[in-house]
């Protein structure tokens, strides 16, 4: 009794001085399942079988239970175990990649009674193998008094699989066999270690003067090796090969096949192969419709997917974020749509990638408030959402959007990463939110411990020059921790542009000619910039550079979609069937909003033209041709959305405010650098682009 209150006093049960012996009773129940917790099943039967001394059988079992630790502490108890011990044992220690425990259970193989065979050893190579230690698995292959052909092929795999392919190479070489698996195991390894050509070499070896018949798995090796060599020559005698040995039924084979012509550049015999395969499976699929929309066949990869949907193959979430990111690189919303319905139809992963395209495309085809509502439908929101939705506010005119939204991250818990802050930091350089966008930008090192990246420094290069704040521009390029690239120095043109800096547009014009002298882009902004400052024999002796360097300008284009079917235009473009009522319309525009004030931006105009034809070439670039078209062809009230190859000029951007106001409509433009929204007159961009 006295044992029992002092441990009931332990427990502080008490609750007061005194306590009754019937309350006291109750608790007794409780002590006795603290102080006396009984043995489970599992631990009752390992005890018995220890007491019988059945030792071997309580290591087998708990090998089955998965007690690595405790199993090898009872096989000190047994002097020789049998092959059947040692085989579970080892085989946990694989499980649990544990190579610590498999050199306790070789080092009692060498001390007991027990004679591994060949199988043993091989089982103790592959393993140490797979543990990452080649060292032991060496040491034990040479112990080994006869070696058959496994244990030469597990050791050439490891060395290969571990990226020692000249030790691996050494041991082939002295192999005294070899089968399919000893030359798949060394070409794989070639190709694992970016070594295709040695591949190559082996391969034709392999299938010429050894006579050795390719399996699926040596001949998928060596078509990786043929793709990341660009050979299609050597691909098609795989090809051919692969036919003669009938493995051209093969699923994998087939589709290995297709993969190599597609990746060298032969798209149409990759359709070819596409085409032959028998019971094609959804990621034989996604891989062809993927092929076209790299290869830059966006009408194909469609078509495709169409077919896709026809055939009773239900697409994946590959599929889906293949053919979202096709459409948010080609700006078709209108087929992007199509596919967020039929998702929506079937079903899909909230969380899933497929999602987090969805959002991309939606905001990459200006579109961001559909894109807002997919990211808050999103049940587990990953970073990709997150930073594509703050890239979709800063590109469509709503930096406080984005900034909100880097801010709710933040709070989430979610860590951003180098991406994330080149959209946070595009916001505050597309709102002059200069001191804002500088706190970002110091926070990434400081607070955040990411490096910066030289995307980081282009944006706040072009945060700093925008503003005109150019001597803290050139103070961070030049501590910067890697060489400048072009974006950085583009960035720094174009402020220079805007705010008309001569000597340091100079400079930044001359790096860009080191790094990429073809660029006509950088030619056009220097020449702009002399020619609004007056200087035109400067501006001719830019334009004589071009001309000695071949240097041709890239010409402006635009497109619009009407009724799924895309309209391009060039800058003075007549091609068009209804071009007469096009000039005419803009012709009527101009009138108008002369009226109201408009005064063409001539600027950057040959100076050697009138007056007159400065504004002639002014009025029909191929932004007005399609925004006046698509007026034209759209009823009364229609939003208007054109995509443009270049950045707009500043004329076109006031035009388009004038238009916007005068036809009382909403235009969407996409140049080069973001969306630009005009609606009653005004841009999202407030003159700051």
């Amino acid at each position: 009794m006295i044992l029992v209150k002092r441990n009931y006093r332990s427990l502080n049960l008490h609750c007061q001085p005194a306590i009754s012996f019937s309350t006291f009773s109750s608790e007794i129940p409780k002590l006795k399942k603290t102080f006396f917790k009984p043995l489970n099943d599992e631990q009752n039967l390992i005890k018995r079988l220890c007491r019988e001394n059945k030792h071997e059988e309580a290591i087998i079992t708990l090998c089955d239970r998965h007690r690595l630790d405790e199993a090898i502490q009872l096989l000190n108890r047994i002097k020789r175990p049998s092959p059947l011990v040692y085989s579970n044992l080892l085989q946990l220690c694989l499980q649990q990649k544990a190579l610590e425990s498999t050199k306790m259970v070789h080092a009692h193989i060498k001390t007991s009674d027990f004679s591994p065979g060949v199988s043993s050893y091989n089982r103790m190579i592959d393993v140490y193998c797979k543990c990452g230690s080649l060292a032991d698995a060496q040491v034990v292959f040479d112990e080994m008094q006869d070696k058959d052909l496994c244990s030469w092929n597990t050791m050439v795999s490891g060395y290969a699989k571990a990226g020692r392919v000249k030790d691996a190479r050494k041991l082939f070489d002295e192999m005294p066999e070899k089968d399919n698996f000893s030359w798949t195991a060394i070409i794989s390894g070639y190709v694992r270690c970016n070594l295709p050509n040695d591949a190559l070499l082996l391969c034709r070896t392999m299938m010429n003067e050894c006579n050795v018949r390719c399996n699926k798995f040596t001949v998928c090796s060596a078509l990786a090796a043929s793709t990341a060599t660009q050979c299609l020559n050597i691909g098609k005698e795989i090809h051919g090969h692969i036919v003669r040995t009938g493995m051209d039924s093969d699923a994998v084979v087939w589709s290995a096949l297709s993969d190599m012509y597609g990746k060298c550049g032969s798209l149409d015999e990759a359709r070819h192969i596409f085409d032959k395969t028998l019971d094609k499976d959804v990621v034989t699929w996604t891989a062809m419709i993927d092929r076209y929309f790299k290869h830059g066949r966006k009408e194909e990869g469609f078509i495709l997917f169409s077919e896709l949907l026809k055939s009773g193959n239900r697409p994946n979430e590959f599929t889906f974020a293949g053919i979202l990111n096709a459409c948010a690189h080609h700006n078709t919303e209108s087929i992007g749509k199509q596919v967020h319905g039929y998702m929506t139809r079937v079903g899909f992963n909230q969380s899933s990638f497929a999602a987090s395209a969805l959002v991309h495309m939606y905001c990459k085809c200006g579109n961001v408030q559909v894109a807002d509502k997919v990211f808050k439908w999103m049940s587990i929101a990953d970073l990709a959402s997150w930073t594509s939705l703050i890239n979709g506010y800063a590109q469509n005119g709503q930096p406080n959007e984005a900034i909100k939204l880097f801010e709710s991250l933040l709070e989430s818990g979610t860590k951003p990463d180098h991406i994330t802050f080149v959209g946070v930091l595009s916001a505050c350089t597309h709102s002059g939110l200069v001191d804002k966008g500088l706190e970002y930008f110091y926070s990434i090192k400081e607070k955040h411990g990411l490096s910066y990246t030289v995307d980081h420094y282009a944006c706040v290069v072009d945060l700093l020059s925008r503003s005109g704040r150019f001597s803290e521009a050139e103070d961070i390029i030049k501590k910067m921790e890697m060489k400048p690239e072009k974006y950085l120095w583009a960035s720094l043109l174009a402020g220079c542009r805007t705010h008309g800096n001569l000597d340091l547009a100079k400079r930044a014009a001359k790096e860009l000619f080191k790094i990429e002298p073809e660029n006509a882009a950088t030619y056009v902004t220097l020449s702009n910039i002399y020619a609004a400052a007056g200087k035109w024999g400067e501006v001719a002796k830019v334009r004589n550079m071009m001309d000695i360097n071949g240097v041709v300008k890239k010409p402006g284009k635009s497109w619009t979609e009407i009724k799924r079917k895309v309209y391009t235009f060039l800058m003075g473009d007549p091609s068009h069937t209804r071009s007469k009522e096009i000039y005419e319309l803009l012709m009527e525009l101009q009138k108008k909003m002369r009226e109201e004030g408009y005064v063409p931006k001539t600027d950057y105009v040959l100076h050697d033209v009138e007056e007159e034809q400065k504004e002639q070439n002014l009025s029909f670039h191929s932004e007005k041709l399609a925004i006046a078209f698509a007026i034209l062809a759209t009823p009364p009230g229609t939003p208007i959305k054109v995509f443009k190859n270049l950045r707009t000029c500043v004329d076109c951007h006031t035009f388009i405010k004038y238009v916007s106001k005068l036809v009382s409509r909403k235009i969407i433009v996409r140049d080069s650098s973001r969306f630009h929204c005009f609606e009653d007159g005004n841009c999202s961009c407030n003159d700051y682009w």
